[in-house]
């Protein structure tokens, strides 16, 4: 490499490699980093490319690596590119592509060797490989500068600091990519890794939780769009590893890490909400497609997606946000032409949705109470529903009545059925599905008893879809299970179909909604029984790292991003070869 254009086949032919990797120092202050940073060269976007550029610095590593602690060459290239990142900020502010260019090319430098040290090498000899510096070969100062907390440190601070714009997307790309490499000593492990040099560094990645991705200028970040999807991946996936690894390094490890994770979450929702009013691209969306698709999804991404759902959920802004977001043409959702619906009305139809492949397909419990806590969750704050999604919320009801009363004919014809030696078992089945399915059936009354009683003004086409379904609510008028609740819905199903009466026979559509529009303003509110506010909140494990940390590196194994792992040797995700 060199001022000119590289390619990966050029690498070992390039002169400047050659004296890099060999066996003489080379000052910090030459004139030769200039030139063996001023290069250009197309980062690696997809596994195969990166397959390719690693097969070619593997052999150039190892002998850096050999000549390295008579050189300290790779120590003085993570100070060249350090010394750079103190004027980055500025330099991005003045427009100094230049210095971007070459810092962005220093840290591409080290990240490529980085990446073949650590499956060279244990976390204690990859220390020394900072510590070597120019000196009789073998020895290192032990009270030098910890130069591997001091990039990790350089590498945070530079994500937080730096806006993303078209000139810095490069080199944070790499800067997150570098922290990933460097926490990759994961992947070769079967046990989550708690302690180890790395790890005691990833206390400042507690800085990456206010980020997720910011930038100071919205026709950037609109430019940006999907260039940054690669970014945020790799931050999203160094803040989840940063977070669920974080116990165990501190005197009160269980309660730093929950503090972690509560800010994390908090700061992360504030930004989703922000996002949603002023973002280009509403980021819940790739969320209620994986559940759109949760026939194709493995139960991993299922359940990731409803854990996330379920916690911006528990936010009262993001509620209200939600509702206040018009998207159109949703080109995945196929079951019916959307041109127009806010978003709330789209995640409230695609959480019924799964919650009836899961009636009709998994019958996962779990699914269920995830969709359900969520819909709950929303209900206050329902605004404006889409005339389809308030019908999808009655049809599902609709639904489970209809189960409900199979299941209560079966559970009865065997009770007056004989018993053989054979049937003991049917009777407790049929009484636990009841049992569930009213379990259900309740929490539905619920949502939509939350919705009429505190934003029944703001609904009127739920109104019109209970009132046109109003004989499904017949049966449980009496049902001890539901007497409270029915109340409510008893309450306002009255009054609406006696103003109904009131208004004549044979009302079109536009006079049934112009009568439900000026009875939802008269109806009194003391009128409606109040119930305690429906609030889930998503229960941690005891030790969700045990599940997140494989899951997450799974996710950055599988993707593709800028960065390739030979299977072999990968214990973390049971890859190891035999």
């Amino acid at each position: 490499m060199g001022a000119n254009t590289s390619q990966v086949s050029d690498l070992s032919e390039s002169q400047s490699i050659r004296t890099l990797i060999g066996p003489d120092a080379i000052s910090e202050n030459e004139p030769f980093w200039n030139q063996l940073i001023s290069f250009t060269f197309t980062s690696p976007t997809c596994s195969a490319d990166a397959k390719l550029l690693e097969e070619a610095v593997v052999p150039l590593a190892k002998t850096l690596i050999q000549n390295n602690p008579r050189s300290g060459n790779f120590g003085a290239l993570v100070r060249v590119f350090l010394s750079r990142t103190k004027e980055l900020k500025i330099s991005t502010e003045c427009q100094d592509q230049l210095f971007i260019w070459q810092a962005h090319n220093a840290l591409f430098l080290v990240r490529c060797l980085l990446k073949v040290f650590i499956r060279q090498m244990n976390e204690e000899e990859l220390h020394l490989q900072f510590s070597y510096q120019e000196r009789a070969p073998g020895t290192y100062d032990s009270i030098c500068e910890d130069l591997l907390e001091e990039l990790v440190c350089n590498l945070v601070h530079l994500i937080v600091e730096v806006p993303l714009l078209d000139i810095t997307y490069n080199i944070l790309f790499e800067a997150v990519t570098t922290l990933l490499v460097l926490l990759s000593y994961q992947l070769f492990h079967k046990e989550v890794l708690r302690e180890g040099l790395i790890y005691s560094c990833r206390g400042v990645c507690r800085d990456l939780i206010a980020v997720p991705i910011h930038s100071e200028h919205d026709d950037v970040m609109r430019n940006l769009t999907d260039r940054c999807i690669p970014v945020t991946f790799n931050v999203i996936s160094v803040l989840m590893i940063s977070v669920f690894s974080e116990s165990g390094s501190f005197p009160n490890s269980l309660s730093a890490s929950v503090v972690v994770f509560i800010c994390g979450g908090c700061l992360l929702t504030s930004w989703l909400c922000f996002s949603l009013l002023v973002g280009p691209r509403c980021p819940v969306l790739p969320i209620l497609e994986i559940l759109y698709h949760v026939e194709e999804r493995n139960s991993h991404h299922v359940y990731m997606a409803l854990i996330i759902l379920l916690i911006l959920t528990e936010d009262d802004t993001f509620n209200r946000s939600i509702h206040e977001v018009m998207l159109k043409n949703i080109s995945w959702y196929t079951e019916r032409v959307l041109t127009e619906i806010s978003l709330g009305s789209l995640l409230i139809l695609v959480v019924i949705r799964t919650i009836q492949f899961n009636m009709t397909r998994t019958r996962d419990k779990y699914l269920h109470t995830n969709c359900l806590a969520a819909l709950a969750n929303m209900s206050a704050q329902f605004r404006n529903l889409h005339q389809y999604a308030a019908q999808r919320i009655i049809s599902l009801f609709a639904l489970l009545s209809k189960k409900h009363n199979k299941v209560l004919e079966q559970a009865t014809q065997s009770l007056r059925g004989p018993l053989g030696a054979d049937d003991t078992t049917v009777l407790p089945d049929y009484a636990q599905d009841l049992n569930v399915i009213e379990e259900v059936i309740r929490m539905m009354l619920e949502i939509i008893n939350s919705c009429l009683s505190n934003s029944l003004h703001h609904n009127p086409n739920l109104l019109y879809a209970l009132l046109y379904k109003r004989e499904l609510f017949e049966q449980f008028r009496s049902h001890p299970s539901f007497q409270d609740i029915m109340q409510n819905l008893d309450t306002v199903i009255g009054f609406f179909s006696q103003r109904l009466e009131q208004a004549g026979s044979d009302l079109s559509v536009e006079r049934v909604q112009e009568v439900i529009k000026k009875g939802a303003a008269a109806l009194p509110k003391e009128r409606l029984k109040k119930f305690p506010e429906l609030k889930f909140k998503y229960v941690e494990e005891e030790q969700p790292e045990d599940f997140f940390i494989p899951y997450v590196w799974s996710l950055v194994f599988n993707s593709g991003v800028g960065l390739y792992w030979n299977s072999q040797g990968i214990e973390l995700l049971g890859m190891d070869s035999p």
